[in-house]
């Protein structure tokens, strides 16, 4: 392997004309692999932006899908890894129309074979000053954590967008031997301004990672407009590129692998945390404050009053009505 991997991060503004986003996929990957990237980095909601629950629904597509296909072709006759940060995937199993999708975030290598489908964790449903969004409404919760995965850039992990506000996920990436974390999103504005930049540094100074964020940019539609700021950071924290507010960008960066082995090795906090093991096993179970005193049980809040035997490890309580489906 080459000590020095060149990357590209994308920035692009998605809208309901799935015709016209891969013309900008397309412009992007164009862009990238002439000024080298051998591994392009899309956002989320590469595919397409929806107005509304039902039109989002109608536009999603399965993973054996015309749209998947034609990024294929695209990695293929480029010759270059693409991940596509967060596509609206029907499930295999699912009615027709679907009732739910998922936000998956695939990885395909220059063959055009997929190699790796992350599903988003963490629904962003929020209710703030600025806006209202309630990501559950259309899709759904995804089975669990993809292990990072082998390429030619490095060790890579897999998120979207909101989960970058969960270090628990990035932190497992990192001690199953991620070199690199993901984070391609479609960031709500004003969430963005507030954070976008300090979760990213957070993430890859915590984890020792470079974290790489392709993003989505400006207004969408009427009701929504994306942060941008598409960023690469490395592993003390520094920002490599900043897309800013550009519609249409590509910002190249080749990363050193020697430098995530440098500063884990002058800062060994994977071997630091590890001496810690036993002390955080012991800590008691986490209470939920919204649940009024009470515990959760499989992301159930289980009402203090129920519960009758309590240790650092476990609770016991009666199920008086039907918490838990089945």
């Amino acid at each position: 392997m080459e000590k020095s991997h060149r990357v590209a991060v994308c920035q692009m503004q998605s809208t309901n004309d799935k015709d016209n986003n891969f013309r900008q996929v397309k412009n992007l990957v164009e862009k990238a692999t002439d000024g080298g990237a051998k591994f392009i980095f899309l956002p989320e909601c590469c595919d397409f932006v929806g107005e509304n629950r039902q039109e989002t629904l109608k536009l999603s597509e399965p993973l054996s899908g015309n749209l998947i296909e034609s990024y294929k072709n695209l990695a293929r006759s480029h010759n270059v890894w693409l991940s596509l940060g967060g596509l609206h995937e029907v499930p295999m199993e699912s009615s027709n129309p679907p009732t739910k999708i998922y936000n998956c975030h695939v990885v395909i290598n220059n063959s055009g074979d997929l190699v790796a489908a992350y599903r988003k964790l963490h629904m962003f449903d929020v209710d703030t000053p600025e806006f209202r969004f309630r990501e559950s409404e259309v899709v759904a919760q995804g089975p669990g954590i993809v292990m990072p995965i082998d390429t030619p850039i490095g060790s890579l992990g897999l998120q979207i967008c909101y989960d970058i506000r969960f270090p628990e996920v990035s932190g497992i990436l990192r001690s199953r031997g991620a070199q690199i974390l993901t984070y391609p999103s479609a960031f709500a504005y004003a969430t963005g301004l507030a954070h976008w930049e300090t979760l990213l540094r957070c993430r890859a100074i915590e984890n020792q990672c470079y974290v790489i964020a392709a993003a989505q940019m400006g207004f969408h539609n009427r009701k929504r407009r994306s942060y941008g700021h598409a960023m690469i950071v490395d592993p003390w924290g520094k920002i490599l590129v900043d897309c800013e507010e550009k519609e249409l960008d590509v910002a190249l960066v080749d990363l050193d692998l020697d430098k995530v082995a440098s500063v884990r090795k002058n800062m060994p906090c994977e071997e630091h945390r590890m001496k810690c093991q036993n002390i955080y096993s012991r800590l008691p179970l986490r209470i939920h404050p919204e649940s009024q005193g009470g515990f959760s049980f499989g992301g159930f809040d289980i009402p203090k009053e129920t519960v009758f035997y309590e240790s650092s490890h476990s609770f016991a309580f009666t199920n008086i009505r039907c918490v838990v489906p089945g």
